[in-house]
């Protein structure tokens, strides 16, 4: 029993080995960069880069085939992090990608937490059935609160 307990470490332990040599001395792919510039964007899926998420939006920026500046949520400091990490020049956020922050009409406010649920970043404060709020410093502007609204009551404005 005691030969069965030692090989089986004995394997263990060289396939561990084999393993940690072979994760430093091969190259990484492509994906590892995909995730790195995932990790920088704001995972609001919010497909105001034109991307259905962030992770398909990084795949585009990896390969190259999308600008770095589309990300309004980001806004600008990402876009800095994603030109030093793709050794790319640094572009102000594009024309259409214009920084917003929702608002809520408070009078208009059933407290019926759509809102709330539907927000990735936990930006909009409030109990059931009772008045909402947005965080305007929390608020990345992805608009994903405004279509669960039944009542309209929820807007968007541009960041100042």
């Amino acid at each position: 029993m005691w030969t069965a307990i030692i090989t089986i470490a004995a394997i263990a332990l060289l396939a561990g080995i084999g393993l940690s040599f072979a994760s430093r001395r091969l190259p990484s792919g492509e994906g590892d960069l995909v995730e790195q510039v995932n990790e920088l964007l704001p995972q609001t899926q919010c497909a105001q880069c034109g991307y259905p998420g962030c992770r398909p939006y990084a795949a585009a920026l990896v390969d190259g085939s999308a600008a770095i500046n589309l990300c309004p949520p980001g806004g600008d400091e990402t876009v800095r992090r994603l030109a030093t990490l793709l050794g790319r020049e640094t572009l102000p956020l594009a024309a259409s990608t214009v920084p917003s922050v929702a608002v809520i009409d408070e009078t208009l406010c059933i407290g019926c937490t759509h809102c709330r649920n539907a927000c990735p970043v936990d930006a909009i404060v409030g109990a059931h059935q009772l008045m909402h709020t947005v965080i305007e410093s929390e608020c990345t502007g992805c608009e994903l609160c405004v279509a669960p609204c039944p009542v309209d009551c929820i807007s968007m404005r541009p960041l100042t």
